[in-house]
């Protein structure tokens, strides 16, 4: 099948980040498609099996509409991975919307929006799945989403800091120099989703929140989102100390890769244990992520593949 396109009002620039330098964003889009892209000036053509041919003529059009800056090769890979696997697993009716500065912001693969429904409607939800899945960059982005909708009064982001211990002694500054490294990606997440500026104002209103998992010990957090990432490295102690932090008003997601434990060999993961024994808790949802969800460059997918299969071979030797 093939679909004709003519871009109006033309705008070269545009047209320009679309194609990509030497059109690279056109073959990028061939190889993961399965199509054929051609152009005259403003006017397209792409050339596949219908499915496809309609999807790339959609990306296109998408990519046009954010094309008034350059296109990074990334932010292409990662609409590329969940619109292909959209189009295998068949794209939801309901996609969740989420009010952030990232106006494209959606759900890639269908887990990713079964993970964004189960935060909408559950009080506690696990995200538990291998790296590049969206699992902490989505729960900030729904924590974000609730503060501007004024459905809680702050943001509370949580993480064991190095260990499960949390042995910070060995690094250099104050306390706040210290647990910031490990804290870093959550600063990165909400800068773009918020913008450097609002999180700022966001801090000084006491409205967000990023501390060590040992701070939350005592509190009570009512009217919050609390997000526990890297869950894999707690006790199951420490687990059981954050989640009965929640108090009214509140909702927590915990975040997790279970293949990535750095506690001490022969300890219990927390995130492990908290699975077995919430299974059966009304009010709690778990999303497992797979390397079908990972958004990130192509080869992530294949190295976690890679990295379990050999996990396997040697658990079985």
């Amino acid at each position: 099948m093939i679909l004709r396109h003519t871009f109006t009002p033309l705008n070269n620039t545009r047209l320009t980040h679309l194609c990509g330098p030497a059109d690279s964003h056109l073959r990028t889009i061939e190889a993961a498609l399965s199509v054929k892209i051609a152009h005259r000036h403003e006017q397209f053509k792409v050339d596949g099996p219908k499915a496809k041919a309609t999807l790339g003529m959609e990306l296109l059009q998408a990519l046009y509409e954010i094309a008034d800056r350059p296109i990074k090769e990334d932010h292409l890979q990662l609409m590329l991975a969940g619109d292909s696997e959209m189009l295998e697993k068949g794209d939801p009716d309901t996609t969740i919307t989420l009010n952030t500065r990232r106006a494209d912001l959606r759900a890639r693969t269908p887990t990713q929006n079964t993970y964004l429904e189960n935060i909408a409607s559950h009080d506690i939800t696990f995200g538990i799945g291998p790296a590049g899945t969206g699992k902490t960059y989505l729960a900030v982005a729904c924590a974000v989403d609730a503060l501007e909708r004024s459905n809680v009064q702050r943001i509370v982001l949580t993480r064991p800091a190095v260990e499960a211990g949390e042995r910070l002694g060995f690094l250099p500054g104050d306390l706040a120099q210290k647990v910031d490294p490990y804290l870093r990606p959550l600063y990165d997440a909400l800068y773009d989703l918020m913008g450097v500026e609002k999180v700022q104002k966001a801090f000084e209103r006491n409205q967000l929140e990023i501390a060590p998992l040992a701070f939350m010990r005592g509190r009570t957090l009512n009217n919050a989102f609390v997000i526990l990432d890297e869950a894999q490295n707690t006790t199951p102690e420490q687990m059981k100390m954050f989640l009965t932090r929640l108090g009214f008003g509140a909702k927590a997601v915990v975040t997790g890769d279970i293949s990535q434990v750095d506690l001490p060999k022969g300890s219990l993961s927390g995130l492990v244990d908290a699975e077995r024994v919430l299974k059966r808790v009304k009010g709690i949802a778990v999303t497992r992520f797979t390397t079908a969800d990972v958004v990130r460059h192509p080869l992530v997918a294949r190295i976690v593949d890679a990295y379990d299969a050999q996990r396997k071979t040697s658990t079985r030797a």
